[in-house]
């Protein structure tokens, strides 16, 4: 029982964790209609950004504020300057310009920063508090626990109670409409990915330390994991989001505690086929939704 108690505890602490990331995915597909594949590269761009401001000023919390406001800029930065020009009459054409911008800023950031592995500090311990002999959530984690919670109901509010929310899924789902309505579809566009790369900025920058540290590459297995719950939990759906990353986050933590690390990765993939075969349009989403 108390391996079960401390694997459940970790599992919640790492779905926080994806969660985030997945509501960068979610910000972007409801913007745009768009898996953004290069998420995972562009969070580590502004974390390195951000560590690097910290390191040089002695404050945390200043390159955490920077990494953030990095995330705006780079994201409404690659909707201007990229995406607006790929042809979207094919969503394979996005995809590719995605994967090749991974490519291009993972190759940066090693002739940048190197490819060895840098520590990153952490605002809180991440020593667990122990109750009756079980470690349990650190101080870290209630950290991360706290942001996610702001995060998505910032997000909620947004796209439920703000004419910008209104105006930002209108563009989504009926460009030309929205466009005779007197709604500027391009500047909403601009927001959804800056949003969103925000958001996988906050993703990179509480999951990075609890990994081997900032790496070009950091971020790859979190945006499976992420992707997954995004999935799991409906692309449409911030909550549902939320809710598939603490599914992805418990899953891997009971299969590696129970089964073993390697067998860890089979499950995410079973658990994205039985979803994409049983209910394509996620917990949360619809087919409907998923498809205009």
């Amino acid at each position: 029982m108390d391996r079960f108690i401390f694997l459940t505890f970790d599992g919640l602490s790492r779905g926080a964790v994806y969660a985030a990331f997945a509501l960068a995915l979610v910000l972007i597909w409801r913007a745009a209609r768009i898996v953004n594949f290069a998420q995972g590269a562009m969070a580590v761009a502004t974390a390195y950004v951000g560590y690097s401001v910290a390191n040089a000023t002695g404050s945390y919390w200043l390159g955490f504020a920077v990494a953030l406001v990095g995330g705006l800029v780079l994201g409404a930065a690659v909707e201007r300057v990229v995406m607006r020009f790929v042809d979207h009459s094919s969503p394979l054409n996005g995809v590719v310009v995605a994967l090749g911008l991974v490519l291009v800023i993972q190759a940066v950031l090693g002739m940048t920063y190197g490819n060895e592995y840098r520590p990153a500090q952490t605002p809180f311990s991440r020593d667990a508090f122990d109750v009756g002999g079980i470690a349990l959530l650190s101080s870290f984690d209630l950290f991360v626990f706290v942001s996610v919670i702001a995060v998505v109901g910032l997000l909620v509010l947004l796209f439920t109670r703000t004419a910008v929310g209104l105006r930002m899924r209108a563009s989504a789902f009926a460009p030309d409409v929205s466009r005779l309505l007197g709604v500027n579809v391009s500047g909403m566009l601009t927001l959804g990915w800056a949003l969103a790369a925000a958001v996988g900025s906050l993703a990179a920058m509480l999951v990075i330390p609890t990994e081997l540290g900032l790496h070009p590459t950091a971020m790859d297995v979190v945006f499976i994991s992420a992707f997954t719950a995004a999935v799991v939990g409906g692309l449409d759906s911030a909550v549902g989001s939320v809710i598939g990353g603490m599914i992805v986050g418990l899953l891997l933590s009971y299969v590696s505690g129970y089964l073993g690390a390697t067998v860890a990765p089979i499950a995410i993939l079973a658990l994205l086929l039985i979803v994409l075969l049983g209910k394509p349009g996620g917990l949360f989403g619809s087919v409907k939704a998923r498809a205009a």
